[in-house]
């Protein structure tokens, strides 16, 4: 009779026994993860502040280059021509000054395109990386 009664209480010991609590994460493997994540995000956001500070450079250089062929092409306009040799290289200024805007505006396109390339770039591999580590750390506790 004695032993009906500790039957529940060795059953119940039994049982804890085999519970088993999963098992902490690696505090430093997280502590460093966080770290190359906060060291990928920082050189990401480098990469594209060192683009959008080329692109404001090439837009500052391409305005000076426009106001200076500007005033060129004016005082070239005011001289004693003929109002259809006027006309004729109007048209061939407008023409030149419309190719170097799509060449300009395609240039700095390209730059953007470079610099959001780079970013991404380095965003992506961490994440690759990341997702490497997570996928250890599930090994481990495993």
């Amino acid at each position: 009779m004695a032993d009906n009664m500790n039957r529940p209480a060795n059953d119940l010991m039994r049982m804890l026994a085999d519970f088993r609590l999963p098992a902490m994460p690696d505090m430093d493997a997280l502590a460093a993860a966080q770290r190359r994540n906060l060291e990928a995000l920082s050189a990401a956001n480098r990469v594209a502040l060192e683009g959008a500070q080329a692109v404001a450079r090439r837009h500052m250089e391409i305005l000076q280059s426009a106001m200076s062929e500007m005033t060129e092409a004016m005082s070239s306009l005011a001289t004693q021509e003929s109002p259809q040799a006027k006309a004729a290289r109007q048209a061939e200024l407008l023409k030149a000054t419309y190719e170097k805007a799509v060449n300009n505006m395609r240039e700095v396109a390209d730059l953007i395109q470079k610099s959001n390339t780079e970013a991404l770039s380095l965003l992506n591999a961490r994440f690759t990386e990341a997702m490497g580590e997570v996928k250890q750390l599930m090994n481990k506790q495993g």
